[in-house]
């Protein structure tokens, strides 16, 4: 775990142990939380696992609801988000669950538990991880750094080596190349991941078809009690990165492609990546253009009433892989966590 993972766990116990979570909660909390998930299964073995943030285990995806059924908070579809934002009737504090990606995972390990708790979710699906046509870049980037001794890399910006023999060293490798390609051009990225994934033998295509649901299930999961499907691009671009016609092609064809091959009405849209450099006031529009109800960023933050004016730049609050304690999910549902990240700030949509 890194420091800065370290300092949050601190912060985490520091506010449950004063009892902060509760009594800040007047201070900080909105009417509710969009919770934000990706993988959810079994822990895996100690080692090299960057993306570990990514998954928490179905024990603690069922903590979790206990705690907040237990907190008398209601757990409702993203459907009825904006009209809880528009009420100005005071209510009880709600929390709505949604998935990105399309992981086999959420259907395996995650719908059980929903279902025993009869908690209502919203799947974010990419119709290129459906179709195999997309990319899982960050996963490519992973099998690649681990299966490989050593990397080296010819990029614009310079050449980046670094020694990956040792799970340290890989972890080290990762965090470096990771944020360098993140700050740049996406085709820059997508490229460089290729040639290693080429130089270590990863299919990119088979990690598709291991981790994502296939259009088949989708079909069978569609209009199933509880369950709601949301649109998340066709390919999962970093829109903002993109010419405004191609972030609006995603946008729009992703909506169309579901509402063809699954018979429903799209409502909902999750930006990939989903943090400003990734999705801003351009991406907002064109969400609202092309006639979501709403859009979710992963921006961090509570939900306000002043949120019903930009539902299509909506905050959500990750359930971290890193963080599965009923301490962190304690603080993080206090809103006091976000307090001090927005400085204060209900809205963060520019």
């Amino acid at each position: 775990m890194s420091l800065r993972h370290k300092a949050f766990s601190a912060a985490f116990k520091a506010i449950a142990l004063t009892g902060a979570d509760r009594w800040g909660r007047g201070l900080a909390q909105g009417r509710g939380a969009i919770l934000m998930l990706h993988h959810v299964r079994p822990a895996r073995a100690a080692g090299f696992q960057p993306n570990g943030l990514l998954e928490i285990t179905p024990g603690f995806l069922a903590r979790a609801l206990r705690l907040i059924r237990a907190e008398g908070y209601d757990i409702i579809p993203l459907d009825e988000v904006p009209a809880r934002l528009a009420d100005p009737r005071p209510g009880r504090f709600f929390v709505a669950l949604t998935f990105d990606d399309g992981y086999r995972d959420n259907l395996d390990h995650a719908w059980p538990v929903l279902a025993k708790h009869q908690a209502p979710w919203t799947l974010f699906v990419t119709p290129g991880f459906a179709e195999r046509t997309a990319r899982l870049w960050w996963l490519e980037l992973e099998e690649a750094i681990r299966a490989l001794p050593q990397i080296a890399l010819d990029l614009p910006d310079g050449r980046f080596s670094a020694p990956t023999g040792s799970d340290a060293e890989k972890q080290k490798a990762f965090d470096r190349l990771y944020w360098r390609l993140r700050r740049g051009p996406e085709a820059v990225l997508l490229s460089a991941i290729a040639d290693l994934c080429r130089q270590a033998g990863v299919d990119p295509v088979a990690l598709v078809e291991r981790e994502c649901l296939p259009l088949e299930t989708l079909r069978a999961l569609a209009g199933a009690p509880g369950v709601t499907i949301g649109a998340h691009t066709m390919s999962h671009p970093m829109l903002a990165k993109h010419p405004e016609e191609e972030a609006r092609r995603e946008i729009v064809a992703s909506k169309a492609w579901l509402e063809e091959k699954l018979g429903l009405t799209i409502r909902h849209f999750a930006y990939p990546v989903g943090d400003p450099g990734s999705a801003g006031p351009r991406e907002f529009a064109l969400a609202k253009e092309a006639g979501f109800a709403s859009a979710v960023t992963t921006r961090p933050g509570h939900l306000f009433a002043e949120h019903a004016e930009h539902l299509h730049a909506l905050p959500r609050v990750s359930l971290n892989g890193l963080h599965q304690s009923e301490a962190a999910l304690g603080s993080l549902l206090s809103g006091l966590p976000f307090l001090l990240w927005n400085r204060g700030r209900k809205l963060n949509v520019g």
